[in-house]
């Protein structure tokens, strides 16, 4: 199976600089992303402004993203970071953000007929996401 690059997963949350490998990335998550990369993969992810609002706060509730002052813990990175890569490889294998972001929000018949976004909502339904659009990728049978 082929992954996105670091760099890759980095620029959906915008951040600065980009990592050159993923042990790079993973220091800064385990060391707490800044609330802006959650905000940046929720931008990317969510179609409108009711959606965004409810995919931040169903990530990390209201109350404890409005205490963080400015870096996210890292359970909370990791959530951002796991975002940012079903994004990243979705867009990757779509070839464009509006097409990842459609497909991302619509409910698939190889995930129960659930949207690949809500099933990517625990590390293990992000792999069986990942998976799936490695198949779509290269033209394998589900």
């Amino acid at each position: 199976m082929t992954t996105v690059s670091p760099a890759k997963i980095a620029a959906v949350m915008a951040l600065t600089p980009l990592p050159r490998s993923f042990a790079e990335l993973d220091d800064r998550v385990r060391g707490g992303l800044p609330k802006s990369a959650l905000r940046a993969s929720v931008e990317h992810v969510a179609r409108t402004t009711e959606e965004r609002r409810n995919l931040l706060f169903r990530i990390i509730p209201e109350a404890t993203f409005k205490r963080r002052r400015d870096l996210l813990n890292p359970d909370e990175s990791e959530k951002a970071e796991r975002l940012a890569r079903v994004f990243a490889t979705t867009e990757y294998v779509w070839d464009s953000e509006a097409d990842a972001r459609e497909f991302l929000n619509t409910p698939h018949p190889l995930l129960d007929g659930r949207t690949p976004l809500d099933v990517s909502m625990t590390e293990l339904g992000a792999r069986r996401v990942e998976e799936l659009l490695w198949k779509l990728f290269y033209g394998i049978p589900a």
